[in-house]
């Protein structure tokens, strides 16, 4: 009968352990997971189409993760995508010429905000905006020209 308890609180734990584990790697995959919110800086960038871009997007520069998107917004009067992002506070040097374009992580990854870093010798600060921006690369409107324009090869 001992034997039998022992053995029930070690599976107890066990599964305990494994939802907690499961936990965590959906906190992980939904960026959820990253609320301890250090005090950065925000800045913007306008995009003609940001694709399929969602808020807590992460925002890398040379692999490196520097921030991550905060806000989503449609600007009244150029008709573009304001995306809002939060920069890690770590990352105060960042060149005010700095280009931003989306890419896509793998073939039908999830959208992310690449940095590209300029020559400015003045940084960016809380406010800025980054005006060098790259729209995303919308797959099914390459797959369109690419059969467009072999139709009117024929």
């Amino acid at each position: 009968m001992m034997q039998n308890k022992s053995t029930e609180i070690i599976v107890g734990m066990f599964v305990a352990v494994g939802i907690a584990a499961l936990f965590m790697l959906a906190m992980k995959v939904s960026n959820l997971g990253e609320y301890a919110d250090e005090a950065g800086y925000q800045v913007t960038a306008e995009f003609q189409n940001i694709g399929g871009l969602k808020v807590r997007a992460p925002v890398t520069m040379a692999g490196v993760r520097v921030g991550r998107v905060a806000d989503i917004s449609l600007d009244p009067t150029s008709y573009n995508a304001e995306v809002t992002i939060d920069m890690y506070s770590q990352y105060d040097n960042i060149p005010l010429d700095t280009a931003a374009s989306i890419y896509t992580a793998g073939l039908l990854g999830e959208q992310y905000i690449g940095l590209e870093a300029g020559a400015e010798e003045e940084f960016l600060q809380s406010g800025d905006v980054i005006y060098l921006t790259q729209p995303a690369l919308v797959l099914e409107q390459v797959i369109g020209q690419f059969l467009y324009s072999k139709a009117e090869g024929e």
